[in-house]
């Protein structure tokens, strides 16, 4: 009798864990602005995994049913997370571009690490969010503007500010209205590609409201889509989103693309760094139109909450 129960116990568990896998994968495409879906869905990976649990669970005690079951939530799980494990770049000696993508915690990152890390890695192109008065000072003393002369800056007291460094020129400077946060670009100049529009992006937390947070991804994608055809783009921010919100991977639905998907990286974790346990989601994102991100990884910014990311883009040649 206790072993019948033992078995019970053990295939109503491998049911659940199915289930859990399922709803990981309903979570991946849904479009839903509610709360707890929105943030459910940047756990969808993770849920994901329960469907492999079930799988192994079911096949071991000889559920097929079960088995079959699981195994489809599997494979439908595997196709959604497999572009990011599939590299779709080659290195083919296009002109590179260093990038960086920061989220500086307001001035609480250090900001000699930040600016050791630029010049270290020969970043050309620096995009940052929460932004302050005192991290632009601080980082000019540290630096910053000798390594990368050019910006564009919209700082703020609060998480709002947002800035682009670059060692090009920069030109048609632009700040978006209507935002809770500073979305800012930019124009750089770089030799042998041209002209290249900058981005830098930070849409509003979904915490503080789903529907602001969706109509301001709706609104980004919406100024992606209106960039000139005609030129490469480069788009650095702490978009607030997983690759597992549908709203953000619509961004990907044209022109530009995630470094970490062309790249086959992975799902690069990069928030929270400040908490007993390392990074679980991967909110903070380089794209890149007119051209393709050949490599990409994180990199620890001490004092931050969020890991930076580093991305090599080769861009297209101007004709």
């Amino acid at each position: 009798m206790r072993s019948k129960w033992v078995r019970g116990g053990i295939n109503l568990l491998a049911w659940l864990a199915t289930v859990a896998g399922a709803v990981g994968v309903g979570l991946h495409f849904s479009r839903s602005s509610s709360r707890i879906l929105v943030l459910a869905a940047s756990g969808a990976p993770y849920l994901m995994v329960g469907g492999l649990v079930g799988a192994v669970t079911f096949a071991a005690m000889r559920r097929w049913i079960g088995a079959v079951v699981a195994i489809v939530v599997v494979a439908a799980s595997v196709w959604t997370q497999a572009p990011l494990y599939v590299s779709r770049s080659g290195d083919d000696g296009e002109p590179a571009v260093l990038v960086m993508q920061a989220n500086l915690l307001f001035d609480g990152a250090d900001p000699q690490a930040l600016v050791d890390e630029v010049r270290g890695r020969s970043i050309a192109v620096l995009t940052v969010n929460e932004l302050t008065p005192a991290a632009v000072e601080a980082l000019g003393r540290a630096g910053l503007d000798q390594v990368l002369p050019h910006r564009y800056l919209s700082p703020a007291r609060t998480a709002t500010g947002t800035g682009i460094w670059s060692s090009y020129p920069l030109s048609e400077t632009v700040e978006y209205d209507g935002y809770v946060l500073n979305q800012l670009s930019a124009t750089a100049t770089i030799p042998e590609v041209g002209p290249v529009t900058i981005y830098a992006f930070h849409p509003v937390p979904p915490v503080y409201g789903t529907q602001v947070w969706a109509d301001e991804l709706s609104r980004l994608r919406a100024i992606l889509e209106r960039s000139p055809s005609d030129r490469p783009a480069i788009v650095g921010g702490d978009f607030n989103a997983t690759y597992d919100h549908a709203q953000y991977r619509a961004m990907l639905s044209g022109r530009f693309g995630d470094a970490a998907e062309e790249t086959g990286a992975g799902h690069l974790v990069t928030y929270p760094t400040d908490k007993h346990w390392p990074p679980v989601v991967g909110i903070d994102h380089i794209l890149v139109a007119g051209g393709r991100a050949v490599e990409v990884e994180t990199v620890g910014m001490p004092g931050a909450d969020h890991r930076a990311l580093v991305a090599r883009a080769r861009l297209d040649r101007r004709g």
